[in-house]
């Protein structure tokens, strides 16, 4: 296979999308993680924040560039010349919202998308459930990579 990106908010990257960033590198040449800014959300971490979470879960993984972007994923699948999306569900509700954006990127872009289907363990974790146990100073062990508990830990003190 060859390049694919891994669009998301990654706000903040949890287990699951580490499950789906190492699967994905079995199945591709080189993977892209783009972080995107999305208007319509609020984000708990920013930008910069994101990108410094991602390069710390990935390091050391051969074949990983980390990216922010803006504006359409087709639009920044083109300019990193990528041949493929990668897309994680976990819920049924997952997959219709998923298999729409999978249609619309293709007639956008003519880009394919390939889901993985997250691991069980990892399948009830979403980035709105770790923002609030993250609010709430829960643990968040079995939630997100170590590396980003000691991060957030980090800030928490700092604030």
């Amino acid at each position: 296979m060859k390049r694919a990106l891994f669009p998301g908010m990654f706000d903040p990257p949890s287990l699951g999308h580490l499950d789906i960033i190492k699967r994905a590198l079995h199945i591709c040449d080189s993977l892209v993680i783009g972080i995107g800014e999305n208007v319509l959300k609020n984000s708990l971490f920013s930008n910069e924040e994101k990108l410094e979470f991602m390069k710390e879960i990935t390091k050391g993984m051969a074949n990983v560039e980390i990216c922010l972007f803006s504006g359409l994923v087709v639009d920044f699948a083109k300019k990193k010349m990528v041949h493929y999306l990668i897309r994680g569900l976990r819920t049924l509700s997952d997959y219709a919202y998923e298999m729409q954006m999978a249609i619309s990127n293709r007639n956008l872009g003519n880009i394919e998308t390939i889901f993985l289907i997250a691991d069980q363990k990892y399948s009830h974790i979403s980035a709105t459930l770790i923002r609030e146990l993250i609010f709430q100073k829960a643990n968040l062990t079995g939630f997100v990579p170590e590396q980003i508990i000691k991060m957030v830990s980090k800030k928490q003190m700092r604030k």
